[in-house]
């Protein structure tokens, strides 16, 4: 983090724990000392994603009597968000290129966000006060990232720190094709062995969904039962939701209405959950959510959801049968 010099007393600096970076589906507290008794200013973020496009947010605040700015107890007075929303800089970014969605590809990398402290209340015009860089991670430390070639499946293999085994989800996503693993990633920094599958526009992989073989999808059902790290287990209860393991993360946050997939996206869903699928496990269990859900104790950011999206993404959990 940098300060800048002040006359008479303390430069203000920015404070964020934890320091220097966490994973993208965790808070991070954001706090500014060293400015003067209620004064007024501005705090900007601001990223770049993998093509070089920005995303930024900013909120004016005053700091209290002792010179002090938390955003965990100080609502912000306007900007691109108001009230108290200690994340809000992070999940209020918006794209400078309309109608642009950032999506993250390498996630192997960080997200690098800028934060800075602007004098007063003009988000273009204030006095650079301080300035902190924050990075948002995909995956946790120990989470090993394993490429999935294996028969027809394609895709990607997370599996989380220590000797297994772990529960196992495939990671489906909607209309767009290719290879989504964000979430995946974390998923996996939650106890989970996940693979993020692909089933058009990848690879080798058909390049539309005008035909979609179900045989495809139990492949990788196989394999990913067949992988010596993903748990036996002798239950059988069937849910609509799955059962989360201790220290996964409660869904929290907003949460837009549902709208109807796709004809050919529901005809997929309602193949893939239909009892004369007759895969080979125990248990599994499909979830269907709104691309505006939530996956640990932050919102997503717009940017990570786009405007339009209403599709459905589909995970489903398995559990091997001894």
């Amino acid at each position: 983090m940098q300060a800048f010099t002040t006359r008479n007393r303390v430069a203000p600096t920015v404070i964020l724990e934890p320091a220097g970076g966490c994973l993208c589906d965790q808070p991070v507290h954001i706090a500014v000392r060293g400015l003067a008794p209620e004064q007024p200013v501005t705090l900007r973020a601001a990223l770049r994603d993998e093509k070089g496009a920005r995303f930024r947010a900013h909120a004016r605040y005053r700091a209290d009597a002792a010179g002090e700015l938390d955003l965990a107890r100080a609502p912000a007075l306007g900007g691109s968000f108001a009230g108290l929303e200690p994340m809000g800089l992070l999940w209020a970014m918006e794209p400078d290129r309309p109608h642009w969605r950032l999506v993250k590809r390498d996630v192997q990398t960080p997200f690098v966000v800028e934060l800075e402290v602007l004098d007063g209340h003009e988000p273009d015009g204030g006095r650079l006060l301080a300035r902190a860089v924050h990075e948002r991670h995909f995956m946790a430390p120990g989470v090993r990232r394993v490429p999935v070639h294996e028969g027809r499946v394609r895709g990607t293999l997370f599996l989380p720190a220590g000797i297994g085994p772990f529960p196992g989800i495939i990671d489906l996503f909607g209309v767009g094709g290719g290879l989504l693993e964000y979430r995946a990633s974390l998923l996996a920094g939650k106890g989970f062995a996940v693979m993020a599958l692909a089933y058009y526009n990848y690879d080798d992989l058909p390049k539309s969904m005008d035909i979609i073989h179900l045989e495809y999808f139990e492949e990788a059902v196989t394999y990913l039962l067949n992988h010596p790290q993903v748990r036996m287990t002798t239950t059988g209860r069937v849910s609509s939701m799955p059962e989360r393991p201790p220290n996964a993360c409660r869904p929290m946050g907003r949460r837009s209405p549902r709208s109807s997939a796709t004809q050919r996206q529901a005809t997929i869903l309602s193949l893939l959950t239909s009892p004369c699928v007759r895969l080979p496990c125990t248990t599994w269990r499909v979830v269907l959510s709104s691309g505006e859900g939530s996956p640990g104790p932050m919102p997503w950011p717009r940017w990570m959801l786009g405007s339009n999206s209403r599709l459905f993404s589909t995970i489903i959990w398995m559990e091997k049968r001894r």
